[in-house]
């Protein structure tokens, strides 16, 4: 009877271990979870991306407008007979390096 109290006993451990431990544990089983909501997190945060895009996409697509709005904003494009002023900030060292020089 003993033994098949120890065999018993055996059998319990090892099913325990299974279920805390071994591959399909529930450690792993939430671990699984957590790596599915973070790529889920990633999904929707590329799917708005991807929105963005398309919508951008069918702008310039649509006009002239945008076009050209996106070349004077990232290009720094000016139109035929416009004059551009470009206003440099003098930079610190600069300053400082005047301000230092005797008069």
């Amino acid at each position: 009877m003993r033994w098949f109290l120890a065999v018993l006993a055996g059998l319990l451990i090892l099913l325990q271990y299974r279920l805390w431990f071994a591959d399909g544990s529930l450690a792993e089983r939430q671990r699984l979870q957590q790596q599915v909501e973070t790529a889920e997190r990633e999904n929707a945060r590329l799917r708005e991306r991807n929105n963005t895009l398309s919508r951008e996409v069918l702008e310039l697509k649509s006009g002239k407008a945008v076009v050209e709005e996106r070349a004077r904003e990232e290009l720094g494009l000016i139109r035929e007979g416009e004059i551009f002023y470009h206003f440099v900030e003098e930079d610190d060292r600069k300053r400082r390096i005047r301000q230092d020089k005797p008069q």
